[in-house]
């Protein structure tokens, strides 16, 4: 656990969530700023800062947050629809809090992704 991070805090107990699923690897819980009307984080329970950071021990750890993904999104009843993974690593990409975690969006028809830029 990292001392200022907002999400180890949740895992705690410490910082209020909307939790939607926990096992033993991962939590899910409803984001605070949804971009979609279903917008849910799934976050290790280790604190691993980013994709960056991932070693070959954390493989299972992976799987088990895409494993929460298919159950949060049959849950949230966008599994036949479709839903949206999408993993943000560093600055650059908007990641905000420096613990690793997915965004699963879905509840309507999210259109192209990303606001790029054209070089």
């Amino acid at each position: 656990m990292a001392r200022d991070c907002i999400f180890c805090g949740i895992i705690a107990g410490e910082a209020p969530a909307d939790v939607v699923y926990r096992d033993d690897a991962v939590i899910a819980f409803k984001d605070i700023m949804p971009r979609a009307p279903v917008h849910i984080l799934i976050v290790p329970l280790e604190h691993i800062p980013s994709v960056n950071d991932l070693e070959e021990r954390h493989a299972e750890t992976v799987w088990r947050m895409f494993r929460a993904a298919q159950t949060v999104a049959e849950k949230q009843g966008v599994k036949s629809t479709g839903y949206r993974l999408v993993i943000n690593t560093g600055p650059d990409s908007g990641q905000v809090v420096f613990h690793l975690h997915m965004h699963l969006l879905g509840g309507a028809p999210l259109g192209p992704f990303g606001a790029y830029r054209r070089v």
